[in-house]
């Protein structure tokens, strides 16, 4: 049975709080300066110097302005760290509106195809609602980034600038969402009243023509062909004439996409160590690569990504970065802000307990670059982001590891790295994976920050 709160519980709270003497001070604090600014703790800016005994030199970050693309910009820069080393030149970056344009090209049609698959499903079905919240949004996964460049190539970002909409993207997402939507109903009804596949599939290409043109006087028409010029550090002069975005991909990135897989650290009970993991409804290319996680235990995935460290490759993670951070100082640590000392309340949870309940999920991908090791453990770690080189150290970050225990979900691996009995787990779970909701949190909305 219910029961209202009472006056005299209200007394009985007031009373407790007059029982805390600290509570006066402690709200002074809070309510001049806001809960962050009186719980923080100075001691982590001192604990996490960025110095590291393993670090990567890897030459000034990315911008991905306001646009929730992290997830393409960290992988992009996976890619082009090796090839700055390999050219001698700095600052290159690969094109990410040029994967962006492909990337929301794809979501549509696979959009479109979810939707003639549900058709026969109310509207007010949970996975029918979810489908139509966001037809396509700039949030996406490795795997996903993967599938555009096997069927698309990659180019310069001199060839294939950004432009006002991939740097601010929300009128883009607001008006490709709004067609969608539109046609989706279209093709729903056509399915149910009776139409044949062909129709629908023409009438589907007719749709897609649509999003072509939108997305063509937005972001601009990619190539199919450019000629790739540029001067290395010495000062030489290079170019290479008539290159396909495939034919730049093999030759100049060169990266074997199918050995790099995708890690995660999800202690729940619903997902047992060791095994893969797909995401219903989260894709882009159809029939193209599909998400995939192995699912590790997180000291095993601390030491995958050590040992590609230290082997020179970056990795890139998935963590939730709106948690105990601080974006200008560029500090990741849980021990930022102590609310449980300013307010006198435990707020601590378990990883699972925060994955299961909403209260964390990945939302922001970046690359970890270096890794400080004391006495054989990790103790703080260093971080690419993809916001400029304002924020934190001229743009990159440092990760406590008790941080990374807490917020970090997944990392992409190199599959040599991984020993046989982890090898053999995610080669035999690829080919059977355990399908996840589509409001999973390792993959419900993906990256968007």
């Amino acid at each position: 049975m219910s029961k209202q709160i009472t006056n005299e519980d209200i007394k009985n709270f007031k009373k407790d709080l007059a029982n805390h003497p600290a509570a006066k001070v402690a709200g002074r604090a809070a309510q001049e300066n806001g809960i962050f600014k009186a719980s923080q703790n100075l001691q982590s800016k001192i604990d996490l110097d960025p110095t590291f005994s393993i670090e990567i030199n890897t030459g000034k970050p990315s911008d991905q302005k306001q646009s929730g693309r992290c997830w393409m910009f960290s992988a992009l820069n996976t890619m082009r760290h090796p090839m700055q080393k390999k050219l001698k030149i700095k600052d290159f970056e690969l094109s990410q509106n040029y994967t962006n344009f492909w990337d929301k090209f794809e979501k549509s049609n696979w959009f479109f195809e979810n939707v003639i698959a549900t058709a026969d499903k109310p509207l007010g079905k949970r996975k029918v609602a979810f489908l139509f919240a966001t037809p396509q949004q700039d949030g996406g996964q490795w795997d996903m980034l993967c599938g555009i460049i096997e069927k698309y190539g990659i180019v310069p970002k001199s060839v294939y600038p950004e432009t006002a909409n991939s740097n601010n993207s929300s009128a883009l997402n607001d008006t490709l969402n709004t067609l969608l939507r539109k046609d989706g109903l279209k093709l729903r009804k056509m399915v149910n009243s009776g139409k044949s596949k062909d129709k629908v599939e023409a009438r589907k290409n007719e749709m897609l023509n649509d999003v072509f043109r939108v997305l063509s006087i937005s972001l601009g028409i990619p190539p199919k062909k450019f000629d790739f010029e540029y001067k290395d550090n010495d000062g030489n002069y290079h170019r290479d004439p008539d290159v396909t975005p495939k034919e730049f991909f093999d030759k100049y990135v060169g990266m074997n996409l199918s050995d790099h897989i995708s890690t995660i650290n999800s202690p729940t009970k619903d997902k047992p160590y060791h095994k893969v993991f797909s995401v219903e409804y989260l894709g882009n290319v159809e029939g193209g690569r599909q998400v995939r996680h192995l699912n590790l235990k997180v000291d095993e995935m601390k030491k995958l990504i050590i040992k590609q460290l230290k082997a020179g490759e970056v990795v890139w993670f998935g963590s939730n970065v709106v948690k105990d951070s601080e974006r200008k100082a560029g500090l990741l640590d849980t021990k930022l802000y102590d609310r449980n000392e300013l307010f006198d309340v435990d707020f601590s949870m378990s990883k699972g307990d925060m994955l299961d309940s909403g209260e964390s999920m990945m939302d922001h991908a970046m690359v970890i670059t270096g890794v400080d090791i004391v006495d054989g453990k990790p103790t703080k770690w260093k971080i690419e982001n993809s916001w400029g080189v304002k924020p934190g150290f001229k743009g990159y970050f440092v990760m406590s590891d008790k941080w990374f225990d807490n917020f970090v979900y997944q990392a992409v691996i190199n599959k040599k790295f991984l020993p046989d009995n982890l090898k053999k787990d995610y080669d035999e779970g690829v080919k059977n994976p355990i399908q996840l909701l589509p409001w999973d949190p390792m993959g419900a909305l993906a990256f968007k920050y």
